[in-house]
């Protein structure tokens, strides 16, 4: 800066929160600059935020159903991937009480979802960063595009936390994008008498002062939206299945008669998925049971899927199959969800198939013949919108593009696909042209044009089945 330029106070101080926002320094320290406040998803464009990939989240909470008065704190380690004068965390409502940047006080502002930190120096590109928030309030139960409830949603004696797509948001800061996947520490506290559940295995429980604190250790990466708590009376369960993998079950008391039968099947459906999709992908297993009016839907929660009510046969091999397609293998943006939807809803063909049931031809045939027309809405690779992501065409329809590939290729190449997608993409992301890509790359003597431009991308019914 020029000597014989000379500042009064209040412009200094502009200029300096300037510098703040902009990494422009003198010093000829880092000169970062903010990162983008969203990473642009088709159909949640503010979802996720640019500049860092986060690695790990602890998150302690303390909550009392009485009040509904949820207090937290969350140590989000993350690696900057630019060089950053400030980033973004997605938080929906709730008091952020301070923020700390590798222990030092950090600025902050809020502006709807998106929680704006500015650190004390800038942060270098490659640099593994330390943020620690602690806020407070009532958590919001958000509703989505399509009419359902998420986020955290009171029930009679407890709480639910849900997050897909984004009411992760509404319990804990982060970057609430599936393109962002990390480990967790999940600590929760209640009163005594309730019990605290969530992903993972149970790394601890102590009681002091008439409140119990659950600590929930999660070790492979998971995206946010797969993350849960659930506080409340549950009966819990404990078992193993294949490979001595340990099998826990939370089930809310009322639920507990309807829902043994099923739930005891858990170890053998285990098994079966195993045999068909490969090992299961994450070291523990189970599921949690609330309350019928707890939430409208069944959400493949890692490691431990959520059902409202006891579950059927069919609905518990569908979320325990998201463990493979979804979960392990996460879709890059919201725009690949048939890549869960779809392989979760054919795994559910195929158990049929192999438990005497329809064959998955006889389902497809039947679907291509039927008159829902809802299936041919829009292809399942582009949906229509942020509120027709979870509808027929993503599921049934999506499902009738592997059987596609199925005819295509043969049942020998086909299951040995349903092995391998997976098993390649453990714990990452993909999106559907690396599946398209995939698929062609293990079948190079076939022609698949006319699969993607009927069936994946294409208006309207096919004109053959």
């Amino acid at each position: 800066m020029p000597r014989s330029v000379r500042l009064v106070p209040a412009a200094a101080a502009l200029l300096a929160f300037s510098f703040a926002l902009t990494g422009t320094a003198c010093d000829g320290g880092v000169h970062g600059t903010p990162g983008d406040s969203g990473v642009h998803d088709p159909y949640f464009p503010k979802a996720g935020n640019g500049g860092y990939d986060v690695g790990h989240y602890a998150l302690t909470l303390d909550y009392t159903p009485a009040t509904r008065r949820l207090t937290g704190t969350a140590v989000i380690t993350a690696r900057a991937t630019q060089d950053l004068s400030a980033f973004d965390l997605d938080l929906a409502g709730l008091h952020v009480d301070s923020v700390t940047v590798e222990g030092e006080h950090a600025p902050f502002s809020r502006a709807g979802q998106e929680l704006t930190v500015r650190p004390h120096a800038d942060l270098s590109a490659g640099e593994t960063f330390r943020t620690t928030v602690r806020y407070s309030g009532v958590p919001r139960t958000l509703t989505d595009p399509d009419g359902s409830k998420e986020g955290w949603l009171p029930t009679a004696d407890g709480a639910l936390g849900l997050g897909e797509p984004v009411g992760s948001m509404a319990w804990f800061p982060g970057d609430h994008h599936p393109s962002d996947k990390a480990t967790y520490d999940i600590t929760v506290t209640v009163p005594k008498g309730l019990v605290a559940v969530s992903n993972g295995e149970l790394a601890g429980r102590s009681t002091q002062g008439g409140r119990t604190a659950f600590h929930w250790h999660t070790a492979q990466p998971m995206a946010s939206y797969l993350a849960t708590v659930a506080v409340g009376h549950f009966d819990i369960g404990r078992g193993t299945g294949p490979h001595g993998l340990p099998i826990l079950t939370a089930v809310a008391p009322d639920q507990a008669k309807d829902g043994a039968e099923v739930l005891a099947k858990l170890p053998d459906i285990i098994k079966w998925e195993e045999d068909t999709f490969g090992p299961y992908p994450f070291s523990s297993a189970g599921a949690i049971v609330a309350g019928p009016d707890d939430a409208g839907y069944a959400l493949e929660t890692q490691n431990r899927p959520t059902f409202p009510g006891a579950p059927d046969t069919g609905t518990v091999v569908h979320e325990l199959a998201h463990q493979w397609y979804g979960d392990s293998v996460t879709p890059k943006s919201w725009q690949d969800m048939w890549l869960n939807e779809g392989f979760a809803t054919y795994a559910q063909w195929l158990w049929q198939e192999d438990h005497g049931g329809d064959s998955a031809q006889k389902i497809f045939t039947d679907l291509y013949n039927g008159d829902d027309d809802q299936i041919w809405a829009y292809p399942p690779a582009k949906p229509s919108g942020a509120a027709h992501i979870s509808d027929s065409p993503v599921y049934e329809r999506g499902a009738m593009v592997l059987h596609k590939i199925r005819q295509k290729i043969g049942d020998k190449a086909f299951f040995a696909l349903l092995r391998s997608w997976p098993a390649s993409h453990r714990y990452g992301n993909a999106d559907t042209a690396d599946f398209t890509a995939y698929v062609e790359k293990q079948a190079p003597d076939k022609d698949f044009t006319e699969i993607w431009k009927d069936w994946l991308y294409g208006d309207g019914k096919p004109a053959h089945p």
